[in-house]
């Protein structure tokens, strides 16, 4: 899934796991990316919904953040966003 921002854009990013859980539950969600360019701050997860807020980037890259999680049953899976940073148009 790619996202657009603005360098100086903080934004909300996040996943519905729902559907994926049928039933089960999230015991842990950990959001990273490996370049430490973009800040990523407040992780939280409700109801199966995952979310964190991201903020910074660099105008013209992009930008892999992934969201991993483990279940109360002891399953795992990981998600990625796809983020471009663009300047801002008018």
């Amino acid at each position: 899934m790619a996202l657009v921002k603005t360098p100086l854009a903080s934004l909300d990013y996040g996943f519905d796991w729902t559907a994926w859980l049928d039933g089960d539950t999230i015991n842990t969600s950990t959001w990273s990316e490996s370049t430490g360019v973009l800040t990523l701050t407040n992780e939280s997860e409700a109801s199966g919904i995952t979310s964190v807020d991201i903020s910074g980037g660099l105008k013209n890259n992009v930008y892999r953040v992934k969201n991993s999680i483990v279940t109360n049953a002891g399953r795992h899976d990981d998600r990625d966003l796809i983020i471009p940073v663009r300047p801002k148009t008018n």
